[in-house]
């Protein structure tokens, strides 16, 4: 290959990475993992037959969907026996990461929503995010799973009404969702129960993934008084040094990072309806965190 070969390829593979990138990192949940699998398709890209490749952006959709696939199998063993809760790694910069379709979901990168995806098979969460994000036709998603064009509109139909039940419906506009992040954010730290029970929902959950490796809450918690009483608990029994306490979207949601002493971080997302705080995402594990160090 020469060296002016190279360059249009890399060039071509280029003009695709934030799609790749976009439909890896939902269909893995991890930035991590979704960077890997688009080095190794940037990697397989470049060991092709370019020259027979009628559609660049098909074939590079092809490859990363089976390299993503791939991945999941392994990963759904890995998650039978993680520490807690699982959540996805969170994003600060949902923007990049936009489908760029007119997608209802093509800018939604909420931690519900990837929960809901986490529980589509692997079949079902490729068909999905090809057709109803990415406006891939299911002829063309067919050709992209290796499954007929009737069995990719069952998979997508599955998945679609699988995530209309689980997604949240509501968006809270972002100045308002950044105040009650600020309140809600400065009550965890403090533990003041009567203010964070005022703030959240009867019904509120908390999700707070430590991976085994930080302390977290090993199940889901339910209802506003136990979610209250168990930051309440933390910022008594187990406070860490803050050195930085910054209030910012993370996966889109109102948000927050904490960045302690010791030079780990934390991060929380909070899904709003109205004025209330129904879902509260606490990431902890430092292994889905390192790439958020330089920001």
């Amino acid at each position: 290959m020469t060296a002016i070969e190279d360059v249009e390829g890399a060039a071509s593979f280029e003009a695709h990475r934030r799609f790749l990138l976009s439909l890896a990192y939902r269909m893995l949940g991890s930035v991590t993992e979704a960077e890997d699998a688009v080095q190794d398709c940037y990697l397989r890209w470049h060991q092709a037959d370019r020259a027979t490749v009628t559609n660049a952006r098909a074939y590079l959709a092809k490859t990363v969907t089976r390299l993503c696939i791939d991945r999941l199998k392994s990963a759904r063993a890995r998650r039978e026996t993680y520490v807690g809760p699982w959540l996805p790694e969170p994003v600060l910069e949902a923007d990049a990461l936009s489908a760029e379709t007119a997608s209802e979901y093509a800018d939604d990168l909420s931690v519900g929503l990837m929960l809901a995806l986490e529980r589509l098979s692997p079949l079902e969460r490729a068909a999905f995010l090809l057709h109803d994000i990415f406006d891939v036709d299911f002829a063309e998603v067919s050709r992209l799973i290796d499954r007929n064009e009737a069995a990719c509109r069952q998979l997508a139909a599955r998945a679609r009404a699988h995530v209309r039940e689980a997604r949240p419906r509501f968006a809270v506009p972002a100045e308002a969702g950044a105040g009650i992040a600020t309140a809600f954010a400065q009550a965890v730290q403090s533990g003041d129960v009567s203010a964070l029970a005022s703030m959240l929902a009867e019904g509120a959950v908390l999700h707070s993934d430590g991976g085994g490796v930080k302390k977290a809450a090993l199940n889901v918690i339910v209802g506003r008084d136990r979610v209250a009483r168990f930051f309440e608990g933390v910022a008594r029994k187990f406070a860490e040094p803050t050195v930085d306490l910054r209030i910012t979207p993370i996966n889109g949601l109102p948000g927050a990072i904490w960045r302690f002493a010791d030079g780990t971080l934390q991060t929380m997302a909070l899904e709003i309806v109205g004025q209330e705080i129904v879902a509260v995402y606490v990431m902890r594990n430092p292994e889905k965190l390192g790439h958020l160090t330089a920001h």
